[in-house]
């Protein structure tokens, strides 16, 4: 086992595309980091620059101790697994497993030990005389992944594992994954783009964009207190709200003028901060996740949001309605989710409230306004 750091580590083709750019992150011994962020923004990327199958064009990438920027991925003692498995298939479980000890001319005794003590951690002791084909998705997933273990290897890479199995195998496979590396404790690094995957597996969690760092924390923190509209709007499902506004002091109170409606709040908090610090309306985005949305009555509405429902799911323990605020051109979007099932149909006339303090303000460049001012993306410093 061992942690990884990058400094600095970029990737640039020689066409000139930048694929990955000025990343600097420390993963600890041990540590389950999630790779996170929609499809092309470089993830993948970075992790085949751990594994060494990508160069390094850029910045220092260390195991352990040692600098491996230009170290074959043999001599890394890494082991990745693929979402497609890659398992032979004219070969049994048990020849799947042996082979990459069988590359390295293991002694026979020594490679039974650790096939039979990786098939007994997976639960692959009865499959070891199957091929293939005579298995299920899920336990195909799991001999990839014993593949990888029986190396004993100081970092283990999984790129998008789960994303050939379905919605309910892919619950089950996670929850082994946690367990197994609790376990274990080996250092893991998963790439996804299922914010659901990165959540509930991540001891901390790297949202990435454009090949860019965005944020790095632990899930509740990301979820909590986004670095930036971008986090904001990708974690989360439904993901944060996020409309523009205007605000201004107005005495002892604040109005957020949203589309074409106004909001009086009081003055306190962040809110208050970027309103006193401006001169007139501040333009910037505010953020309100979808559970901080509340139905009032018509009696109460005097500091809600007017809003006409377009679309509602029920969900059972749930409804989603998704509303417009304003009209033409100049309406906003947004979603609430409300508990329970909620008789909602469509051009229903609704009134949404929220508490002001839970409300999330963004810069116009993106990032977060905290009550010290414009926060910068909280990513793992270059040591």
């Amino acid at each position: 086992m061992a942690s990884v750091t990058l400094d600095g580590v970029g990737k640039t083709y020689p066409n000139g595309t930048e694929a990955v750019a000025d990343v600097s992150l420390a993963i600890a011994d041990g540590e389950l980091l999630v790779l996170v962020g929609p499809s092309g923004c470089g993830k993948s990327t970075l992790l085949r620059m751990i594994a060494g199958l990508e160069t390094v064009t850029s910045g220092t990438l260390k195991i352990g101790d040692g600098v491996v920027n230009t170290l074959s991925p043999q001599a890394r003692n890494v082991a990745m697994v693929f979402q497609d498995y890659a398992l032979y298939p004219h070969m049994t479980v048990r020849r799947n497993l042996e082979l990459p000890l069988r590359m390295r001319k293991m002694p026979a005794d020594e490679m039974e030990r650790r096939v039979r003590s990786v098939a007994d951690l997976l639960g692959l002791g009865e499959l070891l005389d199957r091929l293939p084909k005579q298995l299920s998705g899920g336990q195909r997933q799991r001999v990839a992944m014993g593949r990888a273990l029986v190396r004993e290897p100081a970092v283990f890479l999984l790129d998008e594992p789960l994303s050939n199995l379905d919605a309910k195998l892919r619950v089950q496979v996670r929850a082994e994954i946690a367990e197994l590396q609790q376990r274990t404790k080996t250092t893991m690094i998963y790439v996804t783009h299922d914010q659901v995957e990165a959540m509930t597996l991540g001891d901390r969690v790297a949202v990435m964009d454009r090949g860019r760092l965005q944020q790095v924390a632990p899930p509740a923190e990301l979820y909590e207190h986004p670095a930036s509209a971008f986090v904001a709007g990708f974690i989360g499902n439904p993901p944060m709200n996020l409309l523009p506004a205007r605000l201004r002091l107005d005495g002892e109170r604040i109005v957020v003028t949203i589309a074409d409606q106004r909001l009086t709040l009081p003055a306190e908090g962040v809110a208050a901060k970027v309103a006193r610090d401006g001169a007139g309306d501040q333009e910037i985005t505010t953020g309100i996740r979808p559970e901080a949305l509340h139905l009032v009555s018509d009696d109460e509405a005097g500091a809600a949001l007017h809003a006409t429902v377009e679309h509602v799911e029920w969900l059972g323990h749930e409804t989603l309605a998704y509303v417009a605020i304003g009209t033409g051109k100049d309406a906003v979007r947004l979603v609430a989710r409300l508990p329970g099932m909620r008789s909602l149909t469509k051009d229903d006339r609704v009134n949404l409230t929220f508490d002001p303090a839970s409300l999330h303000l963004f810069a116009p460049d993106g990032r977060a306004i905290s009550s010290e001012g414009t926060a910068p993306p909280l990513v793992t410093p270059r040591q």
